[in-house]
């Protein structure tokens, strides 16, 4: 049976067989049974490739951090995380240099002052909603408020959103809002600065 691990892009924690692209962490959300207790124990959520250096452990062990695995990287960030230092540098410098771009006029950022902003982002009082998505960059994962279905914006079109995948994508003319913007406003500011978030191959 599945475990309840899957990340979806309002950053709830769920149960389904698809794997995803990526693994998270937001520290040890689980009992002894493997059963979800937390949906957070750090203001620092992250992204982390999914083999590293070839370590192994069970899934979700007594006493250490859940794994939390996420379609592609646009829904981990759509859900508020950003990428791991120690496993994903390369994408870990190239999002921290455009969200300094993005939010604090090119200063240099440290991992806590992102994390920080980037928790007070994610709560759900803080989505913004909107009707028209033509401003928004692609990377974006939004959320239509009248059917509840979730869309990834990739050159002007919208993708509906799966945990196995993307289905067959839609002009963004032919749908009508309004939506709320499920991508962090912070994060939203990196993605139109130049950072281009990874799509799962049905996107592409």
């Amino acid at each position: 049976m599945p475990l309840q691990n899957r990340i979806n892009p309002e950053g709830e924690i769920c149960t389904s067989p698809a794997r995803g692209t990526l693994m998270g962490n937001r520290g040890c959300l689980h009992d002894d049974a493997r059963q979800i207790v937390s949906r957070s124990k750090r203001d620092a959520w992250v992204t982390c490739l999914l083999t590293f250096k070839n370590r192994k452990r069970p899934v979700m062990s007594p006493r250490k951090y859940t794994e939390l695995f996420f379609l592609d990287e646009a829904t981990a960030l759509a859900a508020g995380h950003r990428p791991c230092a120690t496993c994903r540098r390369d994408r870990y410098d190239a999002f921290f240099a455009a969200w300094g771009v993005g939010n604090r006029n090119g200063a240099k950022v440290l991992a806590a002052e992102v994390d920080k902003q980037m928790k007070l982002d994610r709560a759900a009082s803080q989505r913004l909603e909107t009707a028209s998505l033509a401003d928004l960059p692609d990377g974006v994962i939004v959320k239509h408020k009248g059917t509840g279905t979730c869309y990834l914006l990739r050159s002007a079109k919208l993708h509906p959103w799966s945990f196995a995948g993307y289905g067959r994508a839609q002009a963004m003319s032919t749908v009508s809002g309004p939506f709320v913007i499920l991508t962090p406003a912070s994060t939203v500011k990196a993605l139109q600065h130049g950072y281009r978030a990874q799509l799962h191959g049905s996107a592409t």
